[in-house]
């Protein structure tokens, strides 16, 4: 396949995707993979960042798969040039589980590309079904999130033409809990996963320093890649943060991330609250997932925790949310406007578990007042 290749459209509501890895091989899968599912057409493919940023300019596009890696312009570099050629795309970053491509990741994802997927090597690339698995489950979900922005932006102005009529979605009809009127809580939990690592660094850059408890997260990310988040996180809350490790308690004032490819739990040893973690069966395709940091947070804490649902794909964390809503724990969701995607917090938010739906800007605040002892 040439080094830049513009492929005819077949469809106008297919989600428009360009591949660009300057391997000719993993090019050529990635196209592929996505080629037989529904509703996704591979308009471009480029073999570098320069050529990428070129096609992008006169391509119409929604989401761009981006290797990190390559010659003339490689992958971060390319990330800004990209957003400015075709605002409102989402960049995908196709990243090698080593520790430089996990810290680019990491830095792309800080400089506006929306997501990353682990890459396997080219040896064993036909036989990964969980990287197809993923990158389906991405182009899809980010894709729908783009098409609707996209159908929503006002048409360019012809002559004679009417306004066109807004195009509106009914908001789902958010119903609240009051949570729990015990004492302000002890722990705080957290959950996410797309567009995460940007919402966590908002969040907890802005956390006040009056909330002393232990901060615990599980978001969904490879191996590697959790260990790098933790420096940022660190960096960005004037904080302790490091991924959890088995037998260490769990302290007030410090961050703990659970690490890639274990699920992060809380056990009690006398009344020290201490980190396990397992590689139990992954939960909804994911591990670590959301599920066992929150059930174990219900059981350990029960009404005297809080938690947060940040921005995510899927519905991981529905089952522990519903042990601490059931607990009378205050449990707080992003809001879809400010979503990368509505997947994870929408599932708690309209199953009725959240006393709190708000923009990620506004959670920060929320969580001084719900620490302060102010339940709502």
């Amino acid at each position: 396949m040439p080094a830049a290749v513009t492929l005819p459209q077949r469809s106008t509501s297919a989600v428009r995707v360009m591949v660009v890895d300057d391997s000719a091989v993993v090019r050529g899968y990635i196209v592929r993979l996505l080629e037989q599912e529904p509703g996704i057409e591979v308009v471009a493919t480029c073999a570098n960042g320069q050529l990428a940023v070129q096609q992008a300019a006169r391509t119409p596009l929604d989401i761009i798969i981006l290797d990190v890696e390559m010659p003339v312009m490689d992958g971060l570099t390319a990330v800004p040039k990209l957003l400015a050629a075709c605002p409102g795309v989402k960049i995908i970053m196709a990243s090698t589980l080593t520790q430089r491509n996990a810290t680019v990741s990491i830095e792309a994802l800080a400089r506006g590309a929306t997501d990353y997927i682990p890459k396997p090597s080219t040896v064993g690339i036909s036989t990964n079904g969980d990287f197809k698995r993923d990158l389906i489950e991405k182009v899809v979900g980010l894709g729908r999130r783009t098409s609707r922005a996209t159908a929503t932006a006002p048409a360019a102005a012809q002559p004679n033409a009417q306004p066109p009529k807004p195009i509106t979605k009914a908001a789902p009809v958010l119903r609240l809990r009051q949570a729990s009127s015990s004492a302000k809580p002890q722990a705080l939990v957290i959950g996410s996963s797309t567009g995460g690592p940007q919402a966590l660094l908002t969040l907890l850059g802005k956390l006040p320093r009056e909330i002393n408890a232990p901060v615990m997260i599980a978001q969904h990310m490879p191996a590697t890649f959790t260990a790098i988040l933790a420096q940022h996180v660190a960096r960005a809350s004037g904080r302790p943060c490091a991924e959890a490790a088995n037998n260490v308690e769990l302290r007030p004032g410090s961050i703990y991330l659970a690490p890639g490819d274990f699920h992060f739990e809380i056990v009690r040893e006398g009344t020290a609250a201490i980190a396990r973690l397992n590689q139990a069966p992954p939960e909804n395709f994911c591990r670590p997932s959301v599920n066992p940091l929150f059930r174990s947070a219900a059981r350990f804490w029960g009404g005297d925790a809080c938690a947060v649902m940040l921005t995510g794909m899927g519905s991981d964390g529905v089952d522990g949310t519903r042990m601490l809503a059931a607990a009378g724990a205050p449990v707080i969701a992003q809001d879809e406007a400010s979503s990368v995607v509505w997947g994870m917090p929408g599932a708690i938010a309209t199953a009725g578990l959240c006393t709190a739906v708000l923009p990620l800007n506004e959670i920060a605040g929320h969580l001084s007042t719900v620490f302060a002892g102010a339940r709502r």
